[in-house]
């Protein structure tokens, strides 16, 4: 007789209320099943798959165990968490990841009660949680607070900032260290396994309370010296000294996909007496998926694929990525300048810096998730003679900005700042869009800001950065690929503040910086089409500005538009106030400023973001004729219509 499939367990699993119904021994089929949701989700919708994957009974046990939403579940990051939105209401949705309208890739407190502190960002996890547990003590609310965090993420300090703080929060606060790189611990075998649930049973902290007591009342040396016995004892078996010494009662290494030693843990941690408690739980990236499993990078982020073959959808063949531009770009010039390097925090492929860390090992630094320390350390490096190029996405350079300030643009040091992702980045929302570095960086002395036009601009701005030692300067770039410009043989040294006229017209002048230049050519030749003799500059530099290509725009045309893919503050702000310090706005100055708009985009395709946000041809064209009608009264409307 043919033996039946099982009946599916996650159509009967909505909420987290509905998992805690089920009986332990069914836990195993519902991992497995949610498995294999996740996978089907992520080939149709592209995202993040092999963090995601690692965590699938990590997600389920911890639902299982704790009361969430009530107990506070934070995770780290966030781009793990799609089991996690399957199990708490979010599954006829999860299809919708990434995409316009749908549900967001990380976390998100607009979207759900189960997701209470939102991330995209590393190591925050702990801070949160800590705050969760802390407001529940003053306010005598039951609850735990759960932080579940990557040991890549602890490579940052703000996590270890959290744990010193974290006595006060005594047994509300449990933080789960996932741990998939094996970066921290031995292979996880059954004697581990038995010893973290030993430790973490009441049994033990039972007996170990009492002890405590008694040794209290031993003399001072001896009190410490079985204090410290009690810690060293456990941390020469287990590996958790150093979170002991931190004030965390630690338990593990345990397997992270064996339910049957998760449950037993994670139901002694949340039972137990004892003050904050860390959970080394050992994982695997991309589990249960043969492709991700063999895959280098574990599938952490594909595009969308063929859930059979593991084979991703290709995209058609193009111009060549800003990324990789800049990457062979500071090659090129490190062949010829033994005093570059560079620095990336954790972000080597990312930002395009592989291919230079295997060139150059030596000038290659990958700091971890650190990037305070990562501009610090550029500055000392500058400080004594090298020319550092430090590699950080614009979101993720916004966690330095006192370091920029103080280490760097105080102290007039030539550190290179390659910004990539700047602008609008697609299907990673609001949480990744470098919106803010043009704001952020022209407003400081001694920085100079350039934004690349195409990737033919990058590669003179690379050059630029190299041999400009005269104090900070920073080049910005969007994801994505390039405009298939030619690549220049020989980059040339831009002169600092100056523009470039690549169309010259009489009536409407478009200052345009950085890759919305070719949204501003179009707008042009459609302006043209209706009678409007137009100007197009690239800018080049947002500080400093090329005044003298500035004020000739602005007073030998009628209207004159800026336009940046940053948010308010930047460029248009910059070039309102040089009109004004010269002038020129008593004289009736028609200027409109095209930005960001004030608020936090969610994530959608890069072209509809940017119309969405007005920064398209048809959001120029539209600018320009309304300027006109405001103030030509009198022009013939023909011209407008």
């Amino acid at each position: 007789m043919t033996e039946l499939p099982p009946t599916p367990l996650l159509d009967q699993v909505t909420w987290p209320a509905d998992l805690r119904a089920l009986d332990p021994g069914q836990l195993r089929q519902l991992a497995d099943e949610l498995r294999q949701e996740v996978i089907a989700a992520v080939g149709v919708t592209g995202g993040h798959l092999g963090s995601g994957l690692g965590v699938v009974e990590l997600t389920a046990a911890i639902h299982y165990v704790f009361d969430t939403p009530d107990d506070k579940l934070v995770w780290d990051v966030g781009h793990q968490c799609y089991p996690h939105k399957i199990l708490t209401g979010r599954r006829d949705r999860i299809r919708t990841l990434r995409q316009g309208g749908g549900l967001s890739g990380f976390t998100k407190r607009a979207e759900s009660d189960y997701d209470p502190f939102g991330a995209a960002h590393s190591s925050t996890s702990i801070s949160a949680a800590l705050g969760f547990a802390i407001a529940n003590k003053l306010t005598g609310r039951p609850g735990k607070a759960i932080a579940v965090i990557g040991d890549g993420a602890m490579s940052a300090g703000m996590a270890y900032e959290a744990m010193n703080n974290a006595r006060d929060a005594g047994n509300r606060l449990i933080v789960i260290l996932n741990d998939n790189d094996m970066s921290i611990a031995p292979p996880v075998g059954g004697l581990s396994a038995y010893l973290a649930r030993l430790v973490s049973s009441r049994e033990f902290l039972g007996l170990r309370d009492v002890l405590k007591r008694l040794a209290r009342k031993l003399p001072g040396p001896l009190h410490k010296a079985a204090r410290k016995t009690d810690e060293f004892a456990r941390g020469m078996a287990m590996g958790g000294t150093l979170f002991e010494e931190l004030g965390f009662y630690y338990v593990g290494p345990i397997d992270g996909h064996n339910l049957d030693q998760l449950i037993p843990v994670l139901e002694n941690v949340r039972d137990a007496a004892e003050g904050p408690c860390l959970v080394h739980v050992v994982t695997q990236k991309g589990k249960g998926y043969a492709p991700a499993e063999a895959a280098a990078d574990k599938y952490h982020g594909v595009q969308k694929f063929d859930v059979i073959t593991g084979a991703q959808a290709k995209a058609p063949p193009g111009p060549p990525s800003y990324t990789s531009v800049f990457g062979k770009a500071l090659i090129a010039e490190a062949e010829s300048d033994p005093a570059i390097c560079a620095i990336t925090a954790a972000m080597p492929s990312g930002t395009g810096l592989e291919s230079f860390a295997e060139r150059f090992p030596e000038r290659s630094f990958d700091v971890g998730i650190a990037e305070q320390h990562a501009v610090t350390f550029a500055a000392g490096l500058a400080a004594q003679g090298m020319r550092p190029f430090c590699a950080i996405y614009s979101t993720f350079l916004q966690r330095a900005y006192d370091q920029v300030v103080h280490d760097v643009a105080i102290q007039n040091l030539p550190v290179r700042f390659a910004i990539d992702r700047a602008g609008l980045v697609g299907a990673d929302g609001s949480t990744h869009a470098g919106s803010f570095d043009i704001t952020y960086l022209a407003t400081l002395p001694n920085m100079v800001v350039m934004a690349a036009a195409d990737e033919a601009e990058l590669v003179h701005m690379v050059h630029t950065c190299a041999v400009h030692d005269s104090g900070p300067i920073a080049v910005r770039y969007p994801r994505g690929n390039g405009t298939g410009v030619p690549l220049p043989e020989q980059p040339q040294r831009l002169e600092i503040g100056k523009g470039r006229v690549v169309r010259e017209g009489r009536q409407v002048a478009i200052l345009s910086l950085g890759t919305r230049l070719e949204e501003a050519i179009k707008a042009a030749e459609a302006l043209e089409a209706r009678g409007l003799s137009t100007t197009v500059a690239d800018l080049r530099f947002a500080k400093p500005l090329d005044e003298a290509l500035i004020r000739r725009l602005l007073t030998t045309h009628e209207v004159a538009v800026t336009i940046e893919e940053g948010a308010i503050g930047g460029l248009g702000a910059h070039v309102l106030t040089l009109a004004s310090d010269l002038g020129l706005t008593d004289a009736g100055l028609k200027i409109r400023t095209m930005r960001l708009p004030d608020l936090f985009q969610d994530q959608d395709k890069p072209e509809k973001q940017y119309a969405d946000a007005r920064l398209d041809a048809a959001g120029i064209v539209d600018t320009v004729l309304t300027a006109l009608r405001h103030n030509s009264a009198g022009m013939d409307a023909g011209a407008l219509a």
